[in-house]
């Protein structure tokens, strides 16, 4: 290759990264706490959410980590699902299992591990493939999300007065909620922070007046009430929004595994169509294709979703 067709070549390279640096990211325009719980307030003419779990599962992006977040809003507005781990040294990691094995170049427990150690391993896809991402911190996880997107906090074995540490430490109440499987739970943190906001688990009536008389605002939780459409979604469809409360299926352990496209986007379809308001998805990019011709014509949430260049990188 001659001198000039070689720079001209380095700088096609070059351009064509640059403009994938700045392809625009689907972003949610929420500033304030009292933004996020208007955001995740149920109206009836809501535009359909999208969560992606644990990220996304997309070939050569591994689980829990900013690389996967920021491929799923290049195609589609998203909240995320993560999953905090605690590391030997007292750093919050994220990763969903307690082992290291299957997600990681690592063997054995995320626990017997210092931040320093971690940091030598790196990230395998869904299929196993080695990436070039390491294991992130929820520090940096926080900071990559700021006026990007929504994380939830799933709950691992993070102590509750570390999660609730470290989102005051980062203000990031505005955007990071808490994925709680009681009203205990819940209240734990409220009596903390009056603007938590929750995903909590609420698949019963009882469940839900568990909440109430622990004084949990409903304008402060989305509920998720189960992994499939069934009957019994109707009457918790019916309490929930009746209180504002938007209802949150996962197709994570049920639909995602349909074997073909097609049977995956009726069936992503027909949550929502059931009446459900957020689906939390291994597929985030593949369900937002599936329910496009759900989204309302009009509704009081088109301002929350905005597309902006973002030059800060993980």
């Amino acid at each position: 290759m001659s001198r000039i067709a070689f720079i001209l070549t380095s700088l096609l390279i070059t351009s064509r990264l640059s403009l994938q640096a700045q392809q625009p990211l689907h972003v949610f325009a929420i500033k304030t706490p009292k933004e996020l719980h208007s955001f995740f307030r149920w109206t009836g003419q809501d535009i359909p959410i999208i969560s992606g779990h644990r990220g996304g599962m997309v070939k050569g992006f591994p689980e829990n980590s900013m690389a996967t977040f920021e491929n799923t809003l290049k195609h589609t507005p998203a909240f995320f699902e993560i999953d905090p781990r605690l590391t030997k040294d007292s750093v919050i990691v994220l990763m969903h299992d307690a082992t290291l094995e299957r997600t990681t170049t690592g063997t054995g427990k995320v626990s017997d591990y210092t931040w320093e150690e971690l940091k030598k391993f790196r990230l395998k896809d869904a299929e196993g493939n080695v990436t070039e991402h390491r294991i992130p911190t929820l520090a940096e996880a926080i900071d990559w999300a700021r006026g990007k997107t929504i994380l939830n906090l799933d709950k691992k074995d993070v102590p509750f007065p570390m999660i609730a540490a470290i989102i005051r430490d980062h203000k990031a109440d505005a955007f990071v909620m808490l994925t709680v499987h009681t009203a205990e739970e819940a209240l734990y943190y409220y009596k903390r922070n009056k603007n938590q906001m929750f995903s909590a688990f609420v698949k019963t009536p009882q469940a839900m007046k568990e909440y109430e008389k622990a004084g949990i605002p409903f304008s402060q939780m989305i509920a998720y009430i189960g992994p499939d459409v069934k009957p019994a979604n109707q009457e918790m469809y019916r309490l929930l929004n009746a209180k504002g409360v938007m209802c949150m299926i996962s197709a994570a352990p049920t639909y995602d595994k349909l074997k073909t496209p097609d049977e995956r986007a009726a069936a992503y379809r027909a949550v929502f169509k059931d009446g459900a308001s957020i689906l939390e998805s291994d597929l985030p990019i593949e369900t937002a294709e599936a329910v496009r011709s759900l989204i309302p014509a009009k509704s009081v949430k088109t301002g929350y979703f905005k597309k902006a260049v973002v030059s800060d990188r993980f």
